[in-house]
C-alpha cells in the first residue's frame, strides 16, 4: 500500500499543501551540461516516514524508509536519480539546459506537524567556447588609432562575464565588461589584448589582438599619408614625361627626315642630271669604225682625237657590271 500510486498522489497532495512553508533558505546550485549535481539534504527528524523530491510541480522521486522503497516517477530519470552513501541527498546525473528549475523536497513523520521541506534551484550552464572579438569604427587623429573591441558569445550564452586583459604596458591592466575602448599611438611599444569569459562552470580565451596589428595602415598621420603619396607619385609622373619627350623628339626627327627626303626627291625631278639616281635612261653616243683594220701608226704624222663618254647615267655602277666595251677612238692620219 505504501508504494501504491493512490498513497504517492496522497503524499503529493499534502505536501503541496504544506509545501509553501520552507523550514530552510533557498539554496543555489549549479551543474554543467552532461554533468551531475547533489542536493545536499541533512535531517534532524528520527523518524522519517517518507521523504518526496518534487522538479517544479511535478513529483521527481519518492524515499519510503522503512521499506527501503524508492519510486522515481518517470522512466528517462531512473538511470539519472541515486542517492549516494545511502543518505537521502539526491543526486541529479547527465544534466540537461532544460534540468535548470526549481526543486522541492519534503520530508514527512508523524511526529512532525508540518513537513519539513527544503528550496533549491538549479541553473545547469554549457561550457563556454572560445569568444568571438569584434572591432568598432577606427578613427585615427595626430596619429593615435582609436576603436572599441566588443567581445561576445556567438551562441548567446547565459551569466558570462568578460574581462579584458592589456598585456605590454608597464604595468599590465585589466577591465571588466565586454567592451574595451583602445587608444594607441604608432611608435608606442606593441600591445596584446585578449578578452576572457566566463561562466559559473567555466571559462574560455578569445586568440591575441596585437595593437600594431589592428591598427596597420590606420595609426599614420593623414599629412605623412599625404606626403607618402606624393614621394610614390613624383617619380611615377617623372617617368611618364621623360617618355612622352622621348616619344616626341623621336616622332619629330622622323618628320624632319620624310620632309628632307621629300626635298631632295623634288630637286632630282627638277635637275636630273645631279641626281645619280634618277628615271631616266642613259644613252650612249659611239663612233663606229668604217674600216675594222687597224693601221699601222706613224707617230710623226698621225693625229689622236678621242671621244668621252657623257656623264650623264641613270646608275654609275652599271658600268661596272656592264660587259666589257672596247672604247671606240677615230684616227686621222696625215699624209
Amino acid at each position: 500500500m505504501a508504494g501504491s500510486p493512490t498513497c504517492l498522489t496522497l503524499i503529493y497532495i499534502l505536501w503541496q499543501l504544506t509545501g509553501s512553508a520552507a523550514s530552510g533558505p533557498v539554496r543555489e546550485l549549479v551543474g554543467s551540461v552532461g554533468g551531475a549535481v547533489t542536493f545536499p539534504l541533512k535531517s534532524k527528524v528520527k523518524q522519517v516516514d517518507s521523504i518526496v523530491w518534487t522538479f517544479n510541480t511535478t513529483p521527481l522521486v519518492t524515499i519510503q524508509p522503512e521499506g527501503g522503497t524508492i519510486i522515481v516517477t518517470q522512466n528517462r530519470n531512473k538511470e539519472r536519480v541515486d542517492f549516494p552513501d545511502g543518505g537521502y541527498s539526491l543526486k541529479l546525473s547527465k544534466l540537461k539546459k532544460n534540468d535548470s528549475g526549481i526543486y522541492y523536497v519534503g520530508i514527512y513523520s508523524s511526529s512532525l506537524q508540518q513537513p519539513s521541506t527544503q528550496k533549491y534551484v538549479l541553473h545547469v550552464y554549457e561550457h563556454l567556447s572560445k569568444p568571438k572579438v569584434t572591432m568598432g569604427l577606427q578613427s585615427n587623429k595626430n596619429g593615435t588609432c582609436v576603436t572599441n573591441l566588443t567581445c561576445c558569445m556567438e551562441h548567446g550564452e547565459e551569466d558570462v562575464i568578460y574581462t579584458w586583459k592589456a598585456l605590454g604596458q608597464a604595468a599590465n591592466e585589466s577591465h571588466n565588461g565586454s567592451i574595451l575602448p583602445i587608444s594607441w599611438r604608432w611608435g608606442e611599444s606593441d600591445m596584446t589584448f585578449i578578452c576572457v569569459a566566463r561562466n559559473p562552470v567555466s571559462s574560455n580565451f578569445s586568440s591575441p589582438i596585437l595593437a600594431r596589428k589592428l591598427c596597420e595602415g590606420a595609426a599614420d598621420d593623414p599629412d605623412s599619408s599625404m606626403v607618402l603619396l606624393c614621394l610614390l607619385l613624383v617619380p611615377l609622373l617623372l617617368s611618364l614625361f621623360v617618355l612622352g619627350l622621348f616619344l616626341w623628339f623621336l616622332k619629330r626627327e622622323r618628320q624632319e627626315e620624310s620632309i628632307e627626303e621629300k626635298k631632295r626627291a623634288d630637286i632630282c625631278r627638277e635637275t636630273p642630271n645631279i641626281c645619280p639616281h634618277s628615271g631616266e635612261n642613259t644613252e650612249y653616243d659611239t663612233i663606229p669604225h668604217t674600216n675594222r683594220t687597224i693601221l699601222k701608226e706613224d707617230p710623226a704624222n698621225t693625229v689622236y682625237s678621242t671621244v668621252e663618254i657623257p656623264k650623264k647615267m641613270e646608275n654609275p655602277h652599271s658600268l661596272l657590271t656592264m660587259p666589257d666595251t672596247p672604247r671606240l677612238f677615230a684616227y686621222e692620219n696625215v699624209i
